[in-house]
């Protein structure tokens, strides 16, 4: 007869093997929902720049349509360069302000540029996430590779080896301009 320890042991780890085998489906299930949305932005950048495109000259309808969202109908107009929540990140270049991206991109940018200052190498995503207090799990170190990625396919990051990012050359200050 089983000790009751040993029964105890036994369903500890069949409940660890299942949290983990949900864990690696939910990491699957965010680098695919990550995708799908950039896929899905995708389409609607091309429908609004195909609305711009085929509007009538005097016509600002399109142009309205195209940048009004309309959850934002109420809200105060933001200046033209500051970053929104969910925005998408546009492709670096000179003069460009770090303030048009969102603050976590920001963030991510202000890590890598005080290493940078300190003469401190690359850093990885799981480093990042220890920096940020965030617990080192795989959906939130994917999370953080994701933006990374997306950084580094902009120009604001340079992943000179798989997984280990800098600033990319030419981007420093916050302001874009140091």
């Amino acid at each position: 007869m089983p000790s009751v320890v040993g029964l105890l042991e036994q369903h500890e780890l069949a409940a660890r093997r299942r949290v983990d085998g949900l864990r690696e489906e939910a990491d699957r299930i965010q680098a695919e929902l990550a995708s799908a949305e950039q896929e899905w932005q995708e389409w609607a950048i091309a429908r609004r720049r195909v609305d711009t495109v085929l509007a009538p000259h005097g016509d600002k309808t399109a142009d309205t349509e195209a940048s009004a969202d309309p959850q934002d109908a109420d809200a105060p107009s933001a200046p033209r360069d500051a970053a929104k929540p969910k925005s998408q990140v546009p492709t670096w270049r000179e003069g460009l302000a770090w303030s048009v991206l969102s603050v976590d991109y920001q963030r991510m940018l202000k890590v890598l540029a005080d290493r940078t200052r300190l003469g401190q190498g690359p850093l990885t995503c799981q480093e990042m996430a220890a920096t940020f207090g965030m617990d080192v799990v795989p959906a939130r170190v994917e999370a953080l590779r994701s933006k990374a990625k997306r950084l580094a396919a902009r120009g604001w990051l340079a992943e000179r080896q798989p997984g280990q990012f800098t600033l990319a050359t030419g981007v420093s200050g916050p302001d874009g301009g140091s």
